[in-house]
């Protein structure tokens, strides 16, 4: 049922790891086993850190990377892309803990990801384009400000 909506909608979602996968060979596997375990040497770390930084327990960040790094493989649109933890998230994270707790933040992260995937299926990527430069470099800068802040406080 869900494949005849998909196709009336014309939108037909094929991860990239389908077409990855065709032309897969021993040398690609070994090139991918070394850039997992390069990617691993920093996010594993990282996202224990930003579990930390945000009020959660280690291995709560070790799930998330582990969790959000195999849906990226499998869900991912190009091989070149890394996805990891961001440091940005800090501090949205830690707000939503300290004043919901962290059973609500599973249900923020699933609401954020059913938005997200709905703009995906409604091709609503491009809008980002809309989006001026200095809007992207403020947000990115002044993402610094509450993240300082937060670090002050334990200082």
């Amino acid at each position: 049922m869900m494949q005849a909506m998909l196709r009336r909608m014309n939108l037909r979602f094929r991860p990239r790891l389908f077409d990855c996968l065709q032309h897969y060979s021993r040398e690609r596997f070994v090139q991918d086993i070394f850039a997992g375990i390069s990617v691993g040497i920093i996010a594993l770390p990282l996202s224990m850190a930003f579990a930390i930084a945000s009020g959660l327990k280690p291995e709560q960040g070790l799930y998330t990377a582990i969790i959000a790094g195999f849906c990226i493989s499998a869900f991912g649109g190009t091989r070149f892309s890394i996805g990891g933890p961001a440091g940005a998230f800090i501090v949205v994270v830690y707000g939503i803990v300290e004043q919901y707790g962290a059973a609500n933040l599973l249900i923020c992260t699933l609401m954020a990801g059913a938005m997200m995937a709905a703009m995906g299926f409604l091709r609503l990527g491009s809008v980002i384009k809309f989006v001026p430069h200095p809007v992207i470099v403020g947000f990115t800068n002044g993402i610094a400000v509450p993240w300082l802040d937060l670090r002050a406080n334990r200082w």
